[in-house]
């Protein structure tokens, strides 16, 4: 039997399943929606007390002339910063994505 024609092939690889994002499909959603808020929750306060530590370090470092407990309370203060940026961010950036996503065709 021969090979189907390429554009029959590409057809076949460009079909739309009609799959997109629905709440109320399964029961629970609520209770995921809390968990990950808590998770979320949880990960923001863990990460007040990383910088808080590492700003301890970094500052306990630089006046003990530790130069290298310094360059760790920096890089700490910095993961943690980027960390609290991320966690804040999470749902923007998910949404942003899922939305550009939406659009591929």
């Amino acid at each position: 039997m021969p090979a189907p024609p390429l554009a029959d092939r590409v057809l076949q690889l460009a079909y739309d399943p009609g799959i997109s994002p629905k709440g109320g499909g399964l029961p629970g959603l609520s209770v995921l929606k809390n968990v990950v808020n808590s998770i979320n929750l949880f990960g923001i306060v863990a990460v007040v007390g990383a910088l808080a530590v590492s700003l301890a370090v970094w500052a306990w470092g630089h006046h003990t002339g530790g130069h290298q407990a310094e360059a760790n309370g920096k890089k700490g203060a910095t993961v943690s910063a980027g960390a609290a940026l991320g966690l804040g961010a999470a749902n923007g950036i998910v949404a942003f994505f899922s939305a550009m996503g939406s659009h591929v065709h």
